[in-house]
């Protein structure tokens, strides 16, 4: 099933699923929730309703389309550096920042105030920024708390997928000698189009993700090549951690990125990205 936060005529953020190619309202159904953080926490009953279609009035077109989980409870976690071609790329862009040996995963954190949705705008912060950057990412999202969860028990703890463009402004991101800056800006959090829920797709999941700039293939890889697998990494971090239920993981982005092109070629004002995985669908936005 997908799901979706949609915005209604009066401005609320309300819930949907995709039922027969078409979005309809979870109230129709009987499913009232404040937001997808609670439908999320009450997954194991959502997951077992029966949702019909019939009789039930789908939502007019067009549909103005919020990020899945506009308000992310905790910051969005992330893997750097989790694809081996696209290590290779970094370290040619700077070495200093992201070459050597790195036998271990590469974990941070990006605070989101407000994850952006399918169309929103990306900003590009004229003056602080001189070096924007696209990252297309599988969202993974827990749908129950996990701690000491052991590899093979990962895929038990798992509510669904989405995309995530891991927007980054590169300049930042080396010259503080961290990442959270330069991946924590307003805007740099884009989310959606929805949330595939866990049971449509076999675990781990192996699953084409592309990302075109105006039109123009720059990524296109498969997620079975993630260097530190999904089960790896949620059960490592949960080893001394709670990840709580809701919790998005960004698993890190295959090689094509801007600084890794030579010359490097990063976003600019009016420039469309489109970041796609497959079974999930395609996030669009443009740099304003």
């Amino acid at each position: 099933m997908k799901l979706y936060t949609y915005r209604a005529a009066d401005g609320a953020e309300r819930l949907a699923a995709e039922l027969h190619n078409r979005l309809y309202d979870l109230e129709q159904f009987g499913l009232h929730y404040a937001d997808m953080n609670a439908l999320i926490a009450d997954s194991g009953v959502f997951l077992r309703t029966q949702l019909d279609p019939t009789g039930k009035q789908p939502l007019a077109e067009p549909v103005t389309l919020c990020a899945p989980i506009p308000h992310p409870q905790q910051d969005v976690l992330c893997l750097g550096i989790n694809y081996t071609a696209h290590a290779e790329e970094a370290s040619r862009f700077n070495g200093e920042a992201f070459g050597g040996e790195r036998p271990k995963a590469i974990y941070f954190s990006k605070r989101v105030h407000t994850a952006s949705g399918y169309g929103d705008p990306i900003p590009s912060y004229p003056g602080l920024v001189d070096s924007l950057d696209y990252e297309c990412e599988l969202g993974v999202i827990l749908g129950k708390d996990a701690f000491c969860v052991q590899p093979e028990q990962v895929a038990d703890y798992i509510f669904g997928y989405t995309i995530v463009n891991d927007v980054s402004a590169r300049n930042l991101q080396t010259a503080h000698k961290q990442w959270y800056f330069g991946k924590s800006l307003d805007g740099f959090t884009p989310c959606g189009p929805c949330i595939l829920t866990a049971d449509e797709v076999p675990f781990p999941p192996a699953l084409d993700i592309r990302c075109t700039v105006n039109g123009e293939l720059r990524q296109n890889s498969n997620t079975s090549y993630l260097i530190h697998g999904i089960a790896e990494i949620i059960s490592e971090l949960s080893r001394g951690m709670t990840l709580c239920t809701g919790t998005i993981i960004a698993t890190g982005t295959p090689s094509g990125v801007g600084m890794g092109m030579q010359p490097p070629r990063f976003l600019k004002p009016g420039d469309s990205v489109v970041c796609e995985i497959e079974g999930i669908g395609a996030l669009h936005n443009t740099v304003e």
